[in-house]
């Protein structure tokens, strides 16, 4: 197992997405703070920790916390939505601080659609000298990008604008909305139905299949990515047992989610579906989402899903 943990160093940020899960409260973690969190995964034989906000990057510390991420040997990546490492030196700083491993959040290739959803007009420019800056120093890259209603019919046009322009970027995470998180439930204009990016979900994992890329997809059910469903974040943590213990700046606080916390609600067709047992199931099904819009799966053995996701 590799357990990866998740700390909030602040809850400010530069931008303001329209479907924000952890939206700016003001709230900053303390850098003395921060090391007790790192000790305690450090206690609990963590593999690695990431770095996420608000906009981390906007922390004063933030150097020095990837410093003493290194120093306790513990991996350390940084989710950012890429304004701030626009600037070549800011990032060239936190390279040299140990800093091996950024996720770019990026909605789409077109920046009227980039730019909408994070209320900022100079988002997706950032963003491409941020993917240009570490590129240039050599710092590993992966793609975040939230499925919305705005870009649920172009994810994989998106996928080919990355692989053209930044070939050196392996792995990419899909992530649909919850319709009742924070100001997703503010702007319910922004939630897709599961059929709105269906086909262009199918065609953007075949295409980073094709060229050798990783991936990750998270709250779609198996019927939904049934060719891949080896890629699904919440089925590979119930394969696999793994847990994860995010920190938040929040009531919620300390929250351990072990491989049970990962599954949602499933309706009746579940119970016909060959995946039913490591499949997620559905978030939000009879309050969003209908039911309707669940496939059971019958040409595919649950086996050999666990034999991927295990490598066997």
């Amino acid at each position: 197992m590799a357990n990866i943990g998740y700390i909030q160093l602040n809850r400010i940020c530069n931008q303001a997405c329209l479907f924000c899960s952890n939206p700016d409260t003001g709230a900053s973690l303390s850098f003395e703070e921060f090391k007790e969190k790192v000790d305690d995964f450090t206690k609990r034989n963590y593999q690695g920790v990431i770095l996420t906000g608000g906009e981390p990057t906007l922390v004063d510390y933030l150097p020095e916390a990837i410093k003493y991420c290194t120093t306790s040997k513990m991996n350390s990546r940084l989710i950012t939505n890429g304004q701030k490492i626009a600037n070549f030196e800011y990032l060239k700083e936190l390279h040299n601080a140990g800093l091996n491993l950024v996720h770019v959040s990026m909605y789409s290739y077109l920046s009227k659609i980039q730019n909408y959803l994070s209320c900022n007009e100079r988002s997706l420019q950032n963003v491409l000298k941020a993917l240009h800056n570490l590129k240039k120093l050599g710092i590993a890259t992966n793609i975040n990008t939230v499925i919305n209603k705005y870009n649920a019919n172009h994810l994989d046009k998106t996928v080919f604008y990355v692989i053209k322009n930044f070939p050196n970027i392996n792995h990419f995470v899909f992530n649909n909305l919850d319709p009742y998180m924070n100001r997703a439930s503010e702007n319910k204009e922004t939630v897709p139905k599961l059929s709105e990016f269906k086909n262009s979900l199918s065609k953007a994992m075949k295409l980073l299949d094709k060229n050798n890329k990783t991936f990750r997809v998270e709250r779609v059910p198996l019927c939904y990515m049934s060719d891949y469903a080896q890629n699904s974040t919440e089925t590979r943590k119930i394969v696999k047992g793994e847990e994860r213990i995010v920190h938040f700046l929040d009531q919620k606080g300390l929250v351990r989610q072990d491989a049970e916390s990962f599954k949602h609600l499933k309706g009746k067709v579940c119970q016909q579906c060959n995946l039913n047992d490591i499949c997620a199931g559905l978030y939000s099904l009879g309050e969003y989402y209908d039911e309707a819009e669940l496939i059971p799966v019958k040409n595919i053995d649950k086996q050999e899903i666990i034999n991927k996701i295990n490598h066997v």
